[in-house]
């Protein structure tokens, strides 16, 4: 069987996370991790699946591509076929094909790390350089204090707890009841499917009792890089070191699965996560462009 695009079914979900998993490694570019796909899953399995696009030669995945969006496709690739020709001028051909329907937007976006033919290939193809995002990791060889929060690792009776937070931290303001109606159901449904076994959430307390900040985390394996996403303060809790907290809780939580490091990308002009990211001991690696092309037709 040669090389070819396809997009799975949910049943198929579990299987292509963990090829994902397989591809995460130490000194490696930060590319798509299987807590990316942990995380699009509160939408459901079945929404996952559409959204996701696999390169498979042989029977075996070598690119995963998802679309967090209409516009972006996300993608991950085999490091060992990071400069293979075949395999980059393949995904460029699907990328830029309008019949392949990868996209339904005209303005469109990649974000392919470490994928240095692709890239170039992209580049020559008329696509220019994006926004620019920074990837950070940070070693878990050493136990990692938590100070501030009273952090615990929650299950469905704190999901509402947990998504009234996540929603001030990244929408601001107070949640309608009907919305966190919605947002528990989501994530109710992310905990229920196979890919959460490799994620957990987390919820910090300051000293009043109070529900100030949130996590999620990924494992890869033992021995992988793990992934932090999200990770928020509730938006009137802001100011008081909660987030570096959280961030140190959520490397801690990485550590006790197993993690190597933990890793987090964020906007380069976003100066106060990165700054917040550095703080609790993350590293930045050079900032990243994401590829953009502005199509003729849909």
């Amino acid at each position: 069987m040669g090389l070819q695009m396809i997009t799975p079914t949910a049943s198929d979900v579990p299987r292509a996370a963990q090829e994902l998993a397989s591809w995460q490694a130490d000194g490696l570019p930060v590319q798509l991790h299987p807590g990316d796909l942990g995380w699009y899953s509160l939408r459901g399995l079945d929404a996952t699946a559409q959204s996701l696009r696999l390169w498979v030669k042989d029977r075996r995945i070598v690119a995963l591509g998802l679309l967090d969006g209409p516009s972006l496709l996300r993608l991950g690739i085999n490091p060992a076929l990071r400069e293979d020709e075949k395999l980059a001028a393949q995904i460029a051909s699907d990328l830029n094909s309008v019949a392949r329907r990868i996209f339904t937007t005209k303005t469109v976006s990649v974000e392919a790390r470490g994928a240095r033919r692709l890239g170039r290939l992209l580049l020559e193809s008329g696509w220019t350089a994006g926004e620019q995002w920074t990837p950070l990791r940070r070693s878990l060889a050493s136990e990692i204090q938590v100070p501030l929060l009273r952090v615990t690792a929650i299950d469905s009776s704190k999901a509402r707890d947990w998504v009234a937070v996540h929603a001030s931290a990244f929408r601001g303001g107070h949640a309608s009841g009907q919305e966190l109606d919605l947002l528990e159901e989501s994530w109710l449904r992310m905990a229920g499917n196979p890919l959460y076994a490799e994620g957990q959430c987390l919820l910090g307390y300051n000293g009043r009792g109070i529900p100030v900040a949130v996590a999620a985390v990924w494992s890869a394996g033992p021995g992988a890089p793990g992934l932090l996403e999200p990770i928020g303060v509730h938006a009137e809790h802001r100011g008081h070191g909660y987030g570096q907290a959280i961030t140190l809780a959520a490397a801690a939580q990485l550590r006790s699965m197993g993690a190597s490091s933990a890793v987090v990308g964020t906007p380069s002009d976003n100066s106060t996560a990165v700054g917040a990211y550095v703080s609790a001991g993350f590293t930045a690696d050079a900032p990243v462009a994401d590829f953009d092309l502005q199509r003729t037709t849909t």
